[in-house]
């Protein structure tokens, strides 16, 4: 008042600014003891009482009077709702957007809108939901996204909105894989009712109510194999076997001429050197444990080809045993087994003077239990059982591979078929899939195939381009089965074996020089796929599974 007195008497301009401060003053209110401006309806929006539209606006205005309970947008031209855009508006009940040009909602988006019970986004073009978008809207009862672009919703977008009552997807091409199994087990979750919509895919789904759509429907899990330890040196073979409770492997070095021998360090979680044996041109290192004892055949191109075994009192290996040189000549692979309790090894020679030969432990030593067929430059041989029967199947350079069955009266193999159409078969390796069983065969030049025992032969289940392949090798890590087809000219190529179709499937590459052998190593917990390599570094990989529903 005094204020106002003193311009009162300050003539004509006195007058207009008076004039110009209680327009000022109308606009106020007091709030807490201060007066604060009263906003006034943006640009581009109309109000009434607890009411606003705004129509073609660029950007989301962040002033409006304070009794608007709810607010609309249409026709409005801004590409995307930021973080904080209504944190001026808390008090808000009710927000529509329609036939709005933006495309993405950004991360807290509502934030501040404590009060929001209905959100309507609809007949817009949403291609993009931040994960968090939603954060913070604890009352709101009535969510609708119908009618945008949307594929997909990220994971638990909903989470925190414990009041949510009806969710509306309709008029979105939502795909329905493993991104949003998610959302299909909130809805057995949840109070919350859904409508019904259909999914635009995969094509395992496409078409169907993603209503009636369950979690099992989803097939999430998929796995690769991870580069976990590089090794220093090249080899040519590798073994994993279990000695003491405790797990190692052993590489074949044919330059360094070794067999080196790595264990599981439990504390530094990486495998360590354990021991070697001095070889010279060594082409496999076969460790074999009968009554607790360790014993090793290591199998050379040169100097003849031994038997270690380990002694546990002194610490090291001593060779015990000379392999007769006559009979093994050029060795290049060795397999065990045990038939009847009683254990063999059977040592296939590739020369042409040589003959693969099985040898029987007779309590002090291995001694020659039966020569199979000379002259036929053996590259493989493979021990597996048939109808619960002893076969070995030997691949050559020089025929197709053939097929031995143990003799139970004689107590030695005799031979059984062959394998038709399989020229030029470097290496043949078997694997089970519920019950029935399986052959790789690898070819170095031309395919490589699976064959799948029908009961009587074996049949062609499918083919692979090999390009230099020495090695194709089926590997079992826990349910999951592999193939791996390695290549001296490409990337190694790692299949999955596919229960519905029946078949491989290609899963990865891996990069490994000249691979020659695989195996697994299971321990704390972890799977491990060595790799040994002819022309590089020898590689170890750890196998993970992956959510992709995560």
């Amino acid at each position: 008042m005094f204020l106002c007195a003193s311009l009162r008497a300050s003539g004509w301009r006195g007058w207009r600014l008076l004039l110009l401060l209680c327009v000022a003053a109308a606009s106020l209110v007091l709030i807490d003891g201060r007066r604060v401006k009263q906003p006034r309806c943006p640009a581009g929006c109309t109000c009434t009482k607890d009411n606003a539209l705004c129509e073609d606006v660029r950007s989301v205005p962040h002033a409006f009077p304070s009794d608007v309970l709810s607010l609309s947008f249409v026709k409005s031209g801004f590409s995307e709702i930021t973080g904080g855009s209504f944190v001026h508006t808390p008090h808000l009940q009710l927000l529509l957007f329609t036939a709005n040009t933006f495309d993405i909602i950004d991360e807290d988006a509502f934030a501040g809108l404590h009060h929001l019970e209905y959100l309507f986004i609809e007949n817009n073009r949403i291609a993009s939901i931040s994960p968090n978008a939603f954060r913070g809207l604890k009352a709101l009862i009535h969510l609708s996204l119908a009618y945008n672009n949307l594929d997909t919703l990220p994971r638990d977008v909903f989470k925190g909105m414990d009041a949510l009552s009806k969710v509306d997807l309709r008029g979105n091409n939502l795909i329905c894989d493993c991104k949003l199994k998610w959302l299909v087990e909130w809805m057995h979750q949840t109070n919350a009712t859904l409508d019904q919509i259909h999914c635009s895919g995969p094509p395992i789904h496409q078409g169907r109510k993603i209503n009636d759509l369950l979690p099992h429907s989803f097939d999430c899990i998929t796995t690769e194999f991870a580069s976990y330890q590089p090794l220093k040196f090249e080899s040519i073979s590798v073994e994993a076997f279990t000695f003491d409770n405790e797990q190692y492997v052993v590489f074949a070095q044919p330059f360094a001429g070794t067999c080196s021998f790595l264990e599981w360090d439990h504390v530094e979680m990486t495998f360590r050197t354990y021991d070697t044996i001095e070889s010279t041109s060594t082409v496999v290192c076969k460790p074999m444990v009968i009554d607790h004892h360790l014993f090793v055949i290591v199998a050379q191109l040169f100097g003849g080809s031994h038997i270690y075994k380990r002694d546990t009192s002194a610490n090291k290996f001593i060779k015990i045993q000379d392999i007769d040189i006559l009979k093994i000549r050029k060795p290049n692979d060795i397999e065990t087994f045990v038939i009847n309790g009683e254990s063999f090894f059977v040592i296939a020679d590739s020369s042409k003077a040589g003959s693969t030969t099985v040898y029987k432990w007779n309590g002090n030593g291995f001694y020659t239990h039966q020569s199979l067929h000379p002259w036929y430059r053996d590259t493989d041989v493979e021990y597996l059982e048939i109808s619960n029967k002893p076969h070995l199947i030997l691949s050559s350079s020089s025929q197709r591979p053939v097929v031995y069955q143990w003799n139970r009266s004689q107590k030695k193999f005799d031979r059984r078929t062959d394998i038709p159409d399989m020229e030029d078969v470097f290496s043949v390796k078997h694997f089970w899939v519920k019950g029935d069983l399986f052959i790789c065969l690898t070819r170095f030049i031309g395919d490589s195939r699976v064959m799948r025992w029908d009961g009587a032969m074996f049949r062609e289940v499918q083919t692979f381009p090999s390009r230099g392949s020495m090695v194709f090798q089926p590997v079992s890590v826990s349910n999951w089965q592999y193939a791996i087809l390695g290549s001296d000219y490409s990337l190694t190529q790692v299949y999955q074996w596919d229960t519905k179709r029946g078949q491989f499937i290609p899963s990865q590459e891996l990069n490994i020089q000249a691979p020659r052998s695989f195996s697994v190593v299971s321990v704390d917990n972890r799977v491990f796929l060595l790799a040994s390599s002819f022309k590089g570094k020898s590689q170890i990989f750890e196998h993970h599974e992956i959510d992709l529903s995560d």
